[in-house]
């Protein structure tokens, strides 16, 4: 832990290219997400893709994180334009794909008022999502961004949202170094499957006159390839 204080979009950026290796992020610029895209302007490792629609950024990312097997990024300002986020996410969500939406709020004092272009984005991405924030405080921003990532690739990969707003990207964050040991403890992954539960399945392939094997996209993210055409083959599944 250190006392050094920054700007709360500086330590964003900070985490995002300096821990996470963060190289392109897609997205539509907005007012709340102003500080965000004033920060993102001093990175020089860390390309923006320009969308013409908050939703493509969002398949943009989806379609990364899927291409390349790393985290995807994107971002969008409040209310409509974090609205426009939700046809991506659940896509993300309902194939396994690691993605980390940033999302613009109104400042604190302003959430839970109706205010100008303000939605409930915590909880319209809720059921969309394995996880999201909505920050209250600068200092909450550098361990939230590690959240989200850790939790966005770890177990079932999924999308993760952080909802930003505007005084907290904008206000002073304190800088805390990254602790593992911290991260696994807010968020372990599901166990390994039950060695017994296992059993019981290929008894019941053997013992089925037709066994029908309905593949998803986890096969693929998992590298089980290989182990599915085993499995398929051993067991005369065709």
């Amino acid at each position: 832990m250190t006392d050094e204080t920054i700007k709360g979009a500086d330590a964003l950026f900070k985490v995002l290219e300096e821990e996470e290796g963060v190289e392109v992020i897609f997205g539509y610029p907005g007012g709340v997400l102003l500080p965000i895209y004033d920060a993102l302007y001093h990175r020089s490792h860390i390309r923006h893709v320009l969308t013409r629609h908050e939703q493509g950024a969002a398949h943009a990312a989806d379609g990364y994180a899927r291409a390349t097997g790393r985290v995807g990024v994107c971002m969008a300002t409040s209310g409509p334009g974090a609205t426009n986020l939700v046809t991506g996410l659940m896509t993300a969500y309902m194939d396994s794909v690691p993605v980390v939406a940033i999302t613009g709020q109104v400042r604190t004092s302003a959430v839970g008022k109706d205010s100008f272009q303000e939605a409930d984005t915590r909880g319209i991405t809720m059921p969309v999502t394995k996880h999201n924030y909505l920050l209250t405080h600068p200092d909450e921003l550098p361990d939230a961004l590690r959240e989200a990532f850790h939790i966005a690739r770890t177990g079932r990969p999924g999308p993760v949202l952080v909802d930003i707003p505007l005084d907290v990207s904008a206000g002073q964050a304190r800088w805390t170094e990254r602790d593992e040991a911290k991260l696994l403890r807010r968020y372990a992954p599901p166990p390994d499957p039950d060695p017994e539960a296992i059993k019981q399945a290929a008894d019941l392939i053997n013992q089925a006159e037709r066994p029908l094997l309905l593949i998803g996209h986890g096969v693929v993210i998992s590298g089980a390839c290989q182990e599915l055409r085993e499995l398929a083959e051993k067991a005369n599944i065709c």
